[in-house]
């Protein structure tokens, strides 16, 4: 059973299942790029030299480091965050040691609103915010095609009102 169908009630379908947008990975693979060509450089200077092997062993140990630390890492965060709207909640996962998650039952949601500035706008991507009956709003960042999430919830919230 994949993620979230675990998850999921009697009755209950996923409407909408996102990963935080891709633009919150640049950063990690421009930190990929830099330690490997700057990690080269670094190994072609000292190739001449009598004492290369250490060296080529310490920058492969501080690279490797840092690759875990600034590129697997955040990968691995994107790769366990969820956003997952259903016909009953709207539910959002996040962790990867340490999980956390909020959950919304559907009827309790008072509005929904979104916000993207220019960036946001060219990659596709936005901040959308839900008000609930008892709760500060709650801001999620960086989820793709936020427009489009922020129709579906509308309309699950709509569709999901007794009235």
């Amino acid at each position: 059973m994949a993620y979230p169908d675990a998850l999921l009630g009697e009755n209950e379908y996923v409407v909408v299942h996102k990963h935080p947008h891709w633009k919150m990975l640049v950063l990690p693979v421009l930190v990929l790029l830099v330690v490997v060509g700057g990690g080269s450089y670094l190994a072609a200077l000292v190739a001449p030299t009598t004492w290369h092997l250490p060296v080529w062993i310490a920058l492969a140990v501080v690279g490797g480091l840092l690759v875990l630390w600034f590129t697997v890492a955040p990968l691995v965060r994107w790769r366990t965050t969820h956003f997952v709207i259903t016909t009953h909640r709207l539910m959002v996962r996040e962790g990867v040691f340490t999980r956390s998650g909020v959950d919304i039952p559907v009827q309790r949601i008072n509005s929904v609103r979104f916000r993207h500035g220019l960036l946001d706008r060219l990659v596709g991507c936005g901040t959308l915010i839900v008000e609930s009956a008892s709760d500060e709003p709650l801001e999620f960042d960086d989820i793709p095609a936020v427009e489009k999430v922020h129709t579906l919830l509308h309309r699950e919230i709509n569709e999901s009102d007794p009235d």
